[in-house]
């Protein structure tokens, strides 16, 4: 049999568009492919090279799309009204859906996070591991844990969430946080020497965060209408009634939070413990108000059979 020779059915518009459509999809698959092995091996930033594959599926998926509306065109002509009731219906029940896909470009182009980021969306604070259409994958902090460390939960956010609550960067354009530690002290502490040993604790662990948020932090004053901004370590004295709180804060990268606070208090115990008493740490007293003298008298009676 030859080529003339096929059957009606095999020649016949309907199965021409469907091969079409076939090798359409087979070529721009391959095309993908190739892009995104070509991407793999020559892009070395992580962050660079994620972006680019998405980008690259993001394409190829509307290009086929396109290409497959084009091909079919002619025949889905006579449906129009009926795609037009059904897309009106379709919309209202996938609402949420077509939300979260606006919220993936708003992402993408708004500069809302990207991954890497330590963001809070959704009620739900951690890093971001993966952007995608629909969902955005956190990988989870705190909860039952302290410090801002994981908690071994992943957790999927609807990208509609950028349009109905807060998104809270924790590290988008300024990667460092203001975090402070207490230290409790005795009335009758040598109130000089503790303010001496808190500043040089702070400063010299400090001091690398320090250095690299100044350059963080003028490119902030550039970007935005913000005022300057106290880098170096700060400690301040309130007095209570049990004792002298001193208050440490201190510039820190978000990602060495928990680690910086052990280094701190390691350091001032330290530091306090050289004193040998000059300084001390204080803790939670209480004073017993006197009681009243309590008089018991006993009747005649009671006193003679007491034995």
């Amino acid at each position: 049999m030859t080529f003339g020779q096929l059957p009606d059915w095999v020649r016949s518009p309907a199965a021409e568009r469907l091969f079409a459509a076939l090798v359409t999809v087979v070529i721009i698959a391959l095309l993908a492919r190739m892009a995104r092995a070509a991407i793999v091996n020559r892009v070395a930033d992580v962050d660079s090279r994620y972006r680019a594959v998405k980008l690259v599926r993001f394409t190829a998926f509307v290009v086929g799309a396109i290409a497959l509306a084009t091909i079919f065109s002619q025949r889905l002509a006579s449906f129009t009204v009926a795609f037009g009731v059904a897309g009106a219906g379709i919309a209202f029940a996938l609402q949420e859906v077509i939300a979260s896909v606006a919220g993936w470009l708003a992402v993408l182009s708004g500069g809302f996070y990207k991954t890497g980021d330590r963001v809070q969306l959704g009620g739900i604070k951690g890093d971001v591991i993966d952007i995608g259409v629909l969902r955005t994958t956190l990988m989870e902090c705190g909860q039952w844990v302290d410090g801002d460390l994981y908690n071994g939960r992943i957790v999927k956010v609807a990208n509609s969430f950028v349009f109905k609550e807060p998104v809270v960067n924790y590290t988008g354009d300024f990667p460092f946080l203001w975090d402070e530690i207490k230290v409790p002290v005795r009335y009758g502490s040598d109130r000089a020497r503790v303010r001496q040993i808190l500043e040089r604790a702070a400063s010299e662990l400090t001091s690398d965060a320090v250095r690299d948020a100044r350059g963080e932090w003028a490119r902030m004053v550039r970007n935005y209408r913000i005022e300057e901004a106290r880098l170096d370590p700060l400690v301040t004295l309130i007095a209570n009634d049990n004792w002298l709180e001193y208050t440490v804060r201190y510039v820190v990268d978000f990602r060495r939070r928990r680690a910086m606070k052990d280094y701190l208090f390691t350091r001032i115990l330290d530091d306090i413990e050289a004193t040998k008493g000059a300084v001390q740490l204080a803790s939670a007293t209480f004073e017993l108000v006197g009681a009243p003298p309590v008089r018991v008298q006993l009747d005649s009676a009671t006193a003679r059979s007491a034995p």
